[in-house]
């Protein structure tokens, strides 16, 4: 029998992707996806419209998120799958988190703005609209107003640690987002562990700081991940008692290249790793 695949890492419009929910969604079915998650930048906003058009469809859309976070001087993201949305603890919490991103996106522009770079928050908003902007809509606006030929040009030079325009965001820490998420009773899972740069004992102390907080999964199939990586960060969650996440961060033409569901070609993401990370969360052994 055919093996369920699905993607439990994928962004639309609500933040920094380029496909709308609803084309997510066509776009799913098409290439025979039996799930995928919905886990956008600090941001819940697309949801109901990839719900609404997934009713009727052999495609089960999962609700979550991507929370943004700080630890030890180290952008660290934190994936929330299965979460409840409406919950009134939920809700608050994102407002402050969306705050925090806000207050850094201000910063950064007025940062450029002293140094003659032509943007502004009206500008963003004028162009982006209302989504969540994040520091890959800045550099978009900077590669369409001609101060950098790509976006990973604008990343290399300005909006990455140690550029001239990076700003740190408030200290919204990953154990915060992790109890967030299992207070709801979601999933909270460690995006992308290898893009940190950590070393094993940095990591392995990350993991044991979040798993008392509610941690259940580690993202350990992804795009950009070699096949050492991958066994690696497998054999990580073993000797964690972590369960397997996985997905493509598909970002759509932000991130050229990347395909949903398959990532840069091998990517492939079991239904079972779903199942799993839901037993885990029904037992309640973190």
């Amino acid at each position: 029998m055919k093996q369920k695949l699905i993607d439990l890492h994928v962004h639309s419009t609500a933040s920094d992707g380029t496909f709308s929910p609803s084309e997510l969604v066509r776009y799913a079915l098409s290439k025979g996806l039996s799930a995928f998650a919905l886990t956008d930048h600090d941001s819940v906003a697309g949801l109901e419209e990839a719900l609404e058009a997934a009713c009727g469809t052999s495609l089960e859309v999962i609700k979550g998120i991507e929370f943004s976070t700080v630890w030890k001087g180290r952008d660290i993201h934190i994936v929330g799958l299965d979460i409840d949305p409406e919950h009134p603890v939920f809700k608050s919490h994102l407002e402050h988190f969306l705050s925090s991103r806000d207050t850094r996106n201000v910063r950064m522009i007025e940062k450029m703005q002293k140094d003659s770079i032509g943007i502004s928050m009206e500008q963003m908003q004028e162009r982006f609209g209302d989504t969540v902007l994040t520091r890959a809509h800045i550099a978009r606006f900077l590669m369409e107003h001609g101060y950098v030929a790509q976006m990973s040009e604008a990343f290399d030079r300005y909006l990455s640690p140690g550029c001239p325009y990076y700003i740190e965001r408030e200290k919204v820490t990953p154990q915060m987002a992790v109890s967030l998420i299992a207070s709801i009773g979601g999933i909270p899972v460690l995006a992308h562990p290898m893009l940190y740069h950590l070393s094993d004992a940095q990591l392995k102390d990350l993991i044991h700081t979040l798993k008392p907080c509610g941690l259940i999964g580690i993202e350990t199939v992804y795009s950009t991940y070699s096949e050492e990586e991958t066994a690696y960060i497998q054999d990580l969650a073993s000797d964690t008692g972590l369960c397997q996440s996985g997905g493509s961060d598909f970002h759509g033409a932000n991130k050229p290249g990347l395909d949903l569901g398959c990532g840069y070609g091998h990517l492939s993401v079991p239904y079972d790793f779903l199942d799993r990370l839901r037993e885990r969360r029904r037992h309640h052994e973190y």
